[in-house]
């Protein structure tokens, strides 16, 4: 290959690379628009929210310490983190135990168990709201944080998950325990949970977004405003100064951030969870 064919080609290739970028930078830039039109609102005064452009004319941060004093922040953000970490732990948990016989052990009625968790998924999650309250309400947790959490806490997409987590663990591993004299609880322990740890990120993002940003649930469930967790206390902020819309970009920004830095700490073990379940 002559030399100008090597500089041609080259030159295509720096090219062709330089378009993809900039073809990512811009979805990347219209994807982050409207979050970052609401920090922008946030650090503004007079924000108002059919005002669209992109500007930090009146800087300030006066909408977030207007709001945190508002709000009492740290008692909304408290429950939050009350309701999501124990949603969490007993999602993992129980989700783990579950999966570990459906994929290591052979007994009646396996397939049909597993089929029927698949039929579960198809069920609309609001119809199953009555139910739910119905039986909080005989159980007598409404109004407490235990009725907020149980309902959803063992989902099923955990257990498949995991379950196709445990199928890819050699089962070389498992009889090399058993013979080293270990016993189901053991192998489960040491064996199986450090081998699905990416999946167990996985989870825990997922169950964070979702308990983090519960709404509709903790209004039906908590008769007691001081019980409500953020995203629940932000819509009452949002309708006692919806002419101040700072406040409730600003309050918004907030209960954003926590998402963001969960995501980022578990994103390695999330993105190797996702590609290898993409692979199998």
């Amino acid at each position: 290959m002559s030399n100008e064919a090597v500089r041609i080609k080259k030159r295509n290739y720096i090219a062709s690379r330089i378009s993809t970028y900039l073809v990512l930078a811009l979805v990347a830039i219209l994807c982050a628009g409207p979050f970052i039109w609401l920090v922008l609102s946030s650090l503004r005064t007079g924000a108002n929210i059919y005002d669209l452009h992109f500007s930090l004319k009146n800087f300030t941060l006066s909408n977030y310490t207007g709001v945190i004093r508002y709000m009492n922040l740290g008692k909304y953000v408290g429950n939050t983190v009350i309701i999501t970490v124990v949603g969490i732990v007993i999602d993992v948990v129980f989700s783990a135990m579950c999966a570990y016989p459906l994929a290591t052990m052979e007994f009646k009625g396996k397939n049909l168990i597993f089929g029927v968790l698949v039929a579960t998924m198809i069920i609309p999650a609001a119809a199953g709201m009555i139910i739910n309250y119905l039986t909080i309400s005989q159980m007598h947790l409404l109004n407490t944080y235990a009725g907020v959490i149980l309902p959803t806490s063992v989902k099923t997409f955990s257990i498949i998950l995991l379950r196709q987590a445990y199928l890819g663990i050699p089962k070389e591993l498992i009889e090399a325990a058993k013979i080293d004299g270990a016993g189901e609880m053991r192998t489960w322990a040491t064996i199986m949970i450090p081998g699905i740890m990416p999946s167990i990120s996985t989870i825990i993002i997922f169950d964070f977004i979702g308990n983090w940003n519960a709404f509709l649930w903790p209004i039906i469930v908590l008769q007691d405003p001081e019980k409500y967790p953020l995203a629940t206390a932000l819509q009452y902020l949002n309708g006692s100064f919806s002419y101040k819309f700072g406040y409730v970009a600003a309050g918004t920004v907030i209960s954003i951030i926590p998402v963001l830095l969960v995501f980022m700490m578990c994103q390695k073990n999330y993105i190797e969870a996702v590609s290898g379940a993409v692979k199998g």
